[in-house]
Parts: structure tokens; C-alpha cells; sequence
């Protein structure tokens, strides 16, 4: 339900002030366009202002006294008048315009830029259906709140005061009724925004829920179809989405009581006007041109509260929209990189871990605790443990994915936290847990970490990958097309693809999470071999699941509950721990381990 009381006061203070600090941010660059704008609008709402006044001279002077001339010379008047206002809010539109679409532009890059910089932490703490919305919606929203304010809210002021002061000067008694009429007007309109603004709050938060759920049945639709939960994820689809228009629906009842308030109150105003104008003229103490102007200046002002009125609709959701983009914008990466940064290593491949923590924020327990790792060019490291046991979260320390809470992550000598990124990129190759294929061909996919990689590269790595006898198959080979997330092609296939776009870049340490669960034995047994004689000059660390991909390593790493709890080879952890052989007897017997 919305809120009200001093906590929502707060909130709606605190929300127009970053409202006001992020335009003031962004229009900046732009101070010359708006003071072009804001000229223009004023010229052509005193043309606007002064129509009326021509118009009552001209029935006053020229209709009444049957002076056709002077009816002529002041026509004239008024078409010139006419067309400079007409000139003038093209200008005036067209600044507007081109204002509010850089304001867009440059908030959206801002954010995206500052999402691009954001380590899983953050990401997973705003979610990615929400910064979506946050880069998309909200700022439409505030780009829109901008048009509007520069083609209606800039000319509404100056056209509602110059319209009581041209009232005043045609008849200053019968302009006691803009008295009555402007304070009932202002009371009914914040009345209702009032009751606007924590709806347009839960708007966005219901927009960001219906992103959520129909993103992840997108996502998930094989797993939808296989379990048959159809009925299930459209009946919490039409939930989200009921729950959406609900709130849309109360938002649109107000916004469609407010233009029937003015109405009413203009129409009143209007005949008030006339019936206390026609005493005035019977009396002898008005003219009927002014009491004509009198009523366009009166419908001057209603229509300027009526612009106004569009913006109050705008503003409150404009205020949050603004709100959760600043969010986005002030939140700092965990990941931040370094002032002076480290651009050459001497040492090539050589990975340490020393007593490292990781802690995820609020989180009683840390993921790892105390880890101590090191690998060394030539060798191949193997991790092994339980599910949860942060097998994957240690991987994701080395290229910075997040970093450590504690103790140190050494590449070459030097912490990761001082290498410069395009160093640490250029000298980690990671191979994700789930294979990410972005929309483009295979090419595009595997020159992602080398975009001058030639096509011979590009099939060298594609048959140490084993993918080169499915990808010769498709149609158009490396120019095969690749539907985004890479979900025209099998899971292991993916895999074999993301191994590929890592062996491309050719890197000093490989990291392998978890990367060949998808692959048959012959498969797995192949492309180990293939690796092995690609990586021999290398470092390479793999987390696996399978014994049978690790046995071979030269050193083995047991994790369990995030500590470390065995290292040595396959027949050295068979003899003396305990965990490790836990985890080989649930998949192979003692002869096939032995």
C-alpha cells in the first residue's frame, strides 16, 4: 500500500534531490542548447501572450467602428506575431528534443559503463533483470521527464504568470476570479501527485518482477517443457503480471481524475468569467474585445497549469527512476583497479595462493578459508571437493572476478589487485563453469579474446577443442551463425567452443572450472590429451567433479567446507586422505582407482 506520513515526506524530499543532482550531472555539457531553448520558448510565449491584446484592439478599434484598415494593418500584425511564435517553438522543440535523446544517450552509457565495471558481487546484489530495467526504463523515463520540461514545463511558467499580469491589465475587478480558480486548481493537482508517487515507487519495483520471472522462463524453457510446468510458470507469469497492472490500473484511475478536475474547474472559471463580464459590459466598465482576450488569457493560464500538470504526472516516477539509476551510479565495484598498475611481469605462468579468505557481504562464514595454492608452468593442478565447497569461487579470484577478503592472490609474483586488467586478461585464460556464446558465428565467438587471430588459429584451436568435426559440418563452418548464449548448439558442444575462444588467446595460465562435464569419455580422454601437448609450456588449473580428468595431474587440491584438506597426487591422497578417497570410491571401484 503507498505510504504517507513524515517517512514518505523524507522519501519524496530525498528522491527530488537526486532527481535534481543527476540532471544537473548530465545537462552540464549542454547549458548553451538550453539557454537557446529557454529564449526561444520565451519569445514565442510572449507572441502567444500578446495575440490576445491584438485581438481585443482589433475588435475594440476595428470591428466595432467598421475600420476595415485597421482591422487590415493590425491582421498583418498578428499573422507576423503568429509566425514568429510558430518559428520560434519549432526552434525551440527541436533543441528540446535533441537535448533530452544526449541526456538519454550519455545516462545510459554511464550506466552501462559503470554495470561493465561491476565484479559478480555487485551483480548478483542488484540482479540482472533490475539492471536491465535500471538501463533501459528508468532512464526513459527521466528522458521523457526531460522532453517534456523543455517543450511544455520551461513556457508554462512565463505563459501563467505574463497571462494573470495581460488579465490584469484588460480588467483588474473581474480578475478576482483567477483568485479562486488558480488556488483550487494547485491544491487539487499536488492532491493527487501526492498519492501518485509511491505508486509509480511500486511500478518499477513490479516492472523489475515481470523482467525477472519472464527472463528466467526464456532462459529456462528446455527445463520448463522437460518438466511439463507449463500450467505453473504461466499462472506466476499472469501473478507478476496481474500484480504489475494492478498498480498500473491505480496509477491510471488517478491520472484520469486529474484531467476531469481541471476541466471542471476551467469550464467553472470560464462561466464565471462571462456572467461577471457581461455586468462589467452592461455597466459600461469593460469592452467586449477585453472581456474576449480576458477569456483567452484566463484559457492561457488553465492550459498552462494543464502543462504543468503533465510534468507532476512525469515527475514522481521520473524521481524514482532517477533514484535507482543513481544507485546504480554510486555504487563502487569491489573490484577496483589499480592507480598505478603493474604492466610487465618477469616470471611467465606462475600462480600462489597464500592463506586466502573469501567472505560474501552479510554471510556469517567465509567461502574459503586459509587457502594456500600454487602452480607452476608445465604442471597441471587439479581441484576436487564437494558441492559448495568454493571450488569455483577460487578460480574466480585469480582474473578478478571478485577479490580476496583476505590474503593474497599472486600472478608472477605480483598481486592480481595491482596487475593492470589488459595485463591479468592477456595472462588468464578462464573457462567458465557455464559456457557463455554471444549472438554473432563462431568466428566472432572464438576471436572474442583474440580479434586478430587468423582463420588457421581459429581451426588450430578448434581441433585441440574437438570441436573442428562439428563445426565443418555446419553450414557455414567458422561463418555458422550463433544464436545468443550459444543455444543453437548442445551443451558440450558450448563447452567446446569456450575452450576454443581460451586456447585463441593462447594465455600463460589456463583455468579450467569444471569445463568438461558435458563431454563424453572418449571426448573428455581426447581433448585432455590434445591439451596436454597444447598447454605443455603452461600453467593449468582444472576444477573437475570427474576423478577420471583429474587423476592425472601432477598435483591435486582437496577442498572441503572451504578449506584445504589434502594436497598431493592421485596415489598419495588415495593413501592418506580420508576425503579425497571418499570422493574416487563414489565414482569408480578400488581397482579402477588403484
Amino acid at each position: 500500500m503507498p505510504e504517507y506520513g513524515p517517512a514518505s515526506a523524507f522519501r519524496r524530499h530525498r528522491e527530488t534531490r537526486v532527481l535534481i543532482k543527476l540532471l544537473r550531472t548530465f545537462l552540464g555539457p549542454y547549458r548553451r542548447p538550453i539557454m537557446l531553448l529557454v529564449l526561444l520558448q520565451l519569445l514565442q510565449t510572449c507572441a502567444s501572450l500578446y495575440l490576445p491584446s491584438l485581438n481585443a484592439d482589433i475588435i475594440d478599434n476595428g470591428v466595432v467602428r467598421g475600420d476595415t484598415a485597421y482591422i487590415l494593418r493590425y491582421g498583418a500584425v498578428m499573422i507576423a506575431v503568429s509566425v514568429v511564435q510558430v518559428v520560434c517553438n519549432i526552434g525551440a522543440v527541436y533543441h528540446g528534443a535533441g537535448t533530452a535523446s544526449a541526456l538519454g544517450r550519455d545516462v545510459r552509457a554511464s550506466v552501462f559503463g559503470r554495470v561493465q565495471s561491476f565484479s559478480a558481487r555487485e551483480v548478483g546484489r542488484f540482479g540482472a533483470p533490475s539492471l536491465i530495467t535500471r538501463t533501459t526504463n528508468d532512464v526513459q523515463q527521466v528522458q521523457m521527464l526531460v522532453l517534456m520540461a523543455f517543450t511544455l514545463m520551461v513556457s508554462a511558467p512565463i505563459m501563467c504568470v505574463g497571462g494573470v499580469v495581460m488579465a490584469l491589465g484588460q480588467d483588474v475587478p473581474l480578475s478576482a476570479v483567477l483568485l479562486a480558480v488558480l488556488p483550487v486548481l494547485g491544491i487539487s493537482v499536488s492532491l493527487i501527485v501526492r498519492r501518485m508517487r509511491p505508486l509509480f515507487r511500486m511500478m518499477q519495483v513490479r516492472l523489475d518482477m515481470v523482467n525477472r520471472v519472464l527472463r528466467e522462463q526464456i532462459t529456462g524453457n528446455r527445463v520448463i517443457r522437460a518438466f511439463i510446468r507449463d500450467g505453473y510458470e504461466e499462472e506466476r507469469f499472469r501473478g507478476a503480471n496481474t500484480e504489475l497492472t494492478d498498480v498500473a490500473l491505480s496509477t491510471g484511475r488517478l491520472m484520469a481524475l486529474m484531467f476531469p478536475t481541471v476541466m471542471t474547474v476551467v469550464n467553472l472559471s470560464s462561466i464565471a468569467v462571462v456572467w461577471f463580464g457581461a455586468h462589467r459590459i452592461d455597466s459600461g466598465g469593460m469592452q467586449i474585445g477585453a472581456l474576449t482576450a480576458f477569456l483567452a488569457y484566463l484559457m492561457q493560464i488553465v492550459m498552462s497549469v494543464m502543462m504543468a500538470t503533465f510534468m507532476f504526472i512525469m515527475v514522481p516516477r521520473a524521481e524514482v527512476c532517477a533514484e535507482r539509476i543513481q544507485e546504480v551510479l554510486e555504487t563502487e565495484s569491489s573490484v577496483v583497479p589499480p592507480g598505478s598498475p603493474v604492466t610487465k611481469l618477469l616470471k611467465h605462468g606462475h600462480l600462489e595462493l597464500r592463506g586466502v579468505e573469501f567472505r560474501y557481504p552479510g554471510a556469517e562464514e567465509p567461502v574459503l578459508r586459509s587457502v594456500d595454492l600454487v602452480a607452476r608452468p608445465g604442471e597441471t593442478t587439479a581441484i576436487i571437493g564437494s558441492t559448495g565447497s568454493g571450488k569455483s569461487t577460487l578460480l574466480g579470484l585469480v582474473p578478478r572476478l571478485f577479490d580476496a577478503t583476505d590474503g593474497e592472490v599472486l600472478v608472477d609474483g605480483a598481486d592480481v589487485s595491482t596487475l593492470d586488467p589488459a595485463l591479468l586478461a592477456r595472462t588468464v585464460g578462464l573457462v567458465p563453469q557455464k559456457p557463455y556464446l554471444f549472438s554473432g558465428t563462431v568466428a566472432t565467438n572464438l576471436r572474442y579474446g583474440n580479434p586478430d587471430a587468423t582463420d588457421e588459429e581459429l581451426w588450430h584451436a578448434l581441433e585441440v577443442a574437438q570441436a573442428k568435426d562439428f563445426v565443418e559440418r555446419l553450414e557455414h563452418g567458422l561463418d555458422a551463425p550463433i544464436a545468443q548464449g550459444g543455444t543453437n548448439v548442445s551443451g558440450g558442444q558450448r563447452q567446446r567452443l569456450a575452450i576454443a575462444r581460451t586456447l585463441v588467446r593462447q594465455p600463460e595460465i589456463y583455468l579450467f572450472d569444471d569445463s568438461f562435464s558435458a563431454l563424453d569419455y572418449a571426448t573428455d580422454a581426447a581433448l585432455r590429451a590434445a591439451l596436454s601437448r597444447e598447454t605443455a609450456g603452461a600453467t593449468v588449473v582444472i576444477v573437475a567433479q570427474r576423478v577420471s580428468t583429474i587423476r592425472d595431474a601432477d598435483r591435486i587440491l582437496v577442498l572441503d567446507e572451504g578449506r584445504v584438506v589434502g594436497t598431493g597426487s592421485h596415489h598419495e591422497l588415495m593413501d592418506g586422505n580420508e576425503t579425497y578417497r571418499e570422493i574416487v570410491l563414489s565414482q569408480l571401484t578400488e581397482a579402477e582407482a588403484a
